[in-house]
């Protein structure tokens, strides 16, 4: 893993680090008390003194019982989290670590993203997929694919703000953006070769460009859940180095709506047609030039 990742994801909470603790460990505590519950009863059937000590004559039911849910426990759990968001029509991009973490909780992760940076998300996803390394839990495969502008082409947005507020076209400026998105692809796509060469998780990330401004945001959950907003493409930034204001959205001030295969009215038609289009996107897409033809 490079330093220049470690150095753009931030630390996480207290709170943050507590909680991914307590998800590590609740799969571990709950199967070994599943099968401590079956060896139990399955014991008590043969052995006397045990069978007398329960004083119980369900026991072999009880162990059979338990053995179903320990070989049920990954799919009744990822069956859980599916129904657990969302509970609201319209979020931050500041929650997008909720989102994340619930994604993250199923044995097969597909996280797909279309919009300008992904500066919020790739923070996000970088401590999900360091997680892993340590502690894979009912993950095993693991899909990141994110589409972003291609910086290398003239744009209106982001663009250096002239005199009379119309777009002027700054190539350093991209190059900045372009290197940014740059480290997030390494950064992510390492973590991932990592968890892949440990045999425990395939995992796979990737990079590829789109033509036209960043207009939409949007973030696709194993392709049930989606989120989807507009940046606000007329937000300015005066960088430190120069006095020069820029048009640069802020992703992490974006409101999503949010559409989940669990929703009422017409939900999972919005999320095969938003399924479909970024699919359709991925396929137009062209891999970005710091990727190299053997990679």
């Amino acid at each position: 893993m490079s330093v220049r990742g470690s150095a753009t994801a931030p630390d996480g909470s207290v709170g943050d680090r507590l909680r991914r603790y307590q998800e590590r460990l609740e799969p571990v505590v709950t199967r070994v008390l599943l099968l401590g519950i079956f060896v139990t009863g399955l014991t008590a059937q043969f052995v006397k003194p045990v069978g007398d000590a329960l004083e119980g004559k369900a026991s072999l039911g009880g162990a059979l019982l338990s053995l179903v849910g320990y070989v049920l426990y990954d799919t009744v759990k990822d069956l859980s989290s599916s129904l657990r968001l969302p509970s609201r029509d319209q979020v931050n991009s500041r929650e997008l670590g909720l989102f994340v973490s619930e994604a993250f909780r199923t044995q097969t992760v597909d996280v797909r993203f279309l919009g300008y940076t992904g500066e919020t998300l790739y923070n996000e996803l970088y401590h999900r997929l360091e997680g892993l390394l340590d502690d894979p839990g009912p993950t095993r495969h693991v899909t990141i694919r994110v589409l972003v502008p291609d910086f290398g082409q003239p744009m209106t947005v982001p663009s250096r703000v002239g005199e009379d507020g119309k777009p002027i076209d700054d190539p350093d400026f991209r190059k900045r953006l372009e290197g940014k998105c740059r480290e997030f692809d390494e950064t992510l796509s390492g973590l991932a070769e990592r968890l892949t060469a440990l045999g425990r998780v395939s995992a796979h990330c990737e990079y590829r460009l789109y033509q036209g401004v960043p207009r939409d945001k949007i973030c696709v959950f194993n392709r049930e859940l989606v989120l989807h907003g507009l940046y606000d493409v007329t937000a300015r930034t005066v960088l430190r180095s120069s006095a020069r204001e820029h048009y640069d959205p802020k992703g992490y001030r974006t409101d999503l709506n949010v559409w989940s295969s669990d929703g009422a009215g017409g939900a999972k038609t919005v999320i095969a047609t938003w399924n479909k289009h970024l699919d359709d996107l991925w396929g137009l897409a062209a891999p970005p030039p710091w990727r190299g033809p053997a990679r």
